[in-house]
């Protein structure tokens, strides 16, 4: 039982990673084909990583919101005597 709950959070984990890094790279090479496209140095790339961290967050804080949401069972609230 307790293997399960290790592997458990490290699936978590490591989709929290994976996330965050997919995101990043996709928008790096998004802004990476815009700049060359363009003509432009780094402009693009830079912004577009950015939007790449920022979003790779969101998506993230929504995993973790919906990995709490189940965790909590129905009934718990306001049962803190």
């Amino acid at each position: 039982m307790k293997n399960r709950i290790l592997w458990q959070n490290l699936h978590i984990v490591m989709q929290l990673g994976l996330t965050i890094a997919g995101s990043v790279v996709f928008c790096f090479f998004v802004g990476r084909y815009i700049d060359q496209l363009l003509g432009l140095r780094g402009i693009f790339t830079t912004l577009f990583i950015l939007l790449g961290i920022v979003g790779g967050a969101v998506v993230a804080y929504r995993q973790i919101q919906t990995v709490l949401a189940d965790d909590r069972k129905p009934g718990d609230e306001g049962n803190d005597e």
